[in-house]
């Protein structure tokens, strides 16, 4: 568990592609404004980090919420529920679908009435353009992105991808990447408009949450403000969305 700010603390998790591939996965534990606690996404917690965050949480009596932002993020929802039964458990459309066994809120967690909710706290962005939930389940790209004003950190699943290099690129002066997931393509709505959509997403989302200083993703790692050494967060999601141009014209040339 790395303690990104005074509020903020991301867990970072193991998860393995045909069990094999290590790409890791990811939760954060943010305390809000009004002195509890809430989870973004959902992992489960192994016994020296359940005691840390026990520790943190009264005990997991101050764990109020726990907020499944991407939909095809899963395989750790019912063990959370099952450390935290107490937490109010939120998810997308499609965890309620899959597990409509667990007693979920009304509120999703990709509409505006969540968002309403915890606004005292956090900013929640959808991507535009793209599939939020696509019907190829291979096509991960779209998540709920959250952006904790008090610790000036993003918390992103798939949408948003940092990494750090390896050694041998730092010798040419490569440190690390931030880019979009490079399922992109295929996650761009087949209509006309949907690559001007998505531009105008993340220029506005850079734009909107320029204040940012500590980005979290899902399968690579947390960029902190201490461990930067390159470019703001903000001129790093323009940077990113500059990395996929030929994408967006492409889908522009195929549908208008």
């Amino acid at each position: 568990m790395i303690q990104v700010a005074d509020s903020f603390w991301n867990i970072r998790g193991s998860f393995k592609t045909a069990g094999v591939l290590e790409v890791g996965t990811h939760a954060s534990l943010v305390k809000r404004a009004n002195g509890k606690f809430a989870f973004l996404d959902a992992y489960t917690l192994d016994d020296s980090v359940a005691r840390e965050v026990r520790g943190l949480t009264n005990g997991g009596t101050d764990i109020e919420a726990i907020l499944n932002l991407h939909p095809f993020h899963t395989i750790h929802v019912q063990r959370i529920h099952a450390q935290f039964p107490d937490a109010k458990l939120y998810g997308t459309a499609r965890h309620l679908s899959r597990f409509p066994e667990l007693p979920w809120q009304p509120e999703l967690t990709e509409s505006a009435e969540l968002h309403a909710m915890f606004a005292e706290d956090f900013d929640f962005s959808v991507p535009r353009g793209v599939d939020f939930i696509s019907s190829n389940e291979n096509i991960h790209f779209s998540s709920v992105l959250a952006f904790h004003r008090t610790s000036k950190t993003i918390h992103v699943d798939d949408t948003l991808i940092y990494l750090r290099l390896p050694k041998l690129a730092r010798v040419f002066g490569f440190d690390d990447l931030t880019m979009f997931h490079p399922t992109l393509a295929k996650a761009l709505e087949r209509r006309a408009g949907a690559s001007a959509d998505f531009r105008q997403w993340a220029e506005g989302l850079a734009e909107r949450w320029r204040s940012a200083q500590n980005l979290c993703a899902a399968h690579s790692g947390a960029l902190t403000a201490e461990g930067n050494q390159g470019a703001s967060i903000h001129a790093r999601i323009l940077e990113a969305l500059a990395k996929v141009a030929r994408t967006l014209k492409a889908h522009e040339q195929k549908y208008g």
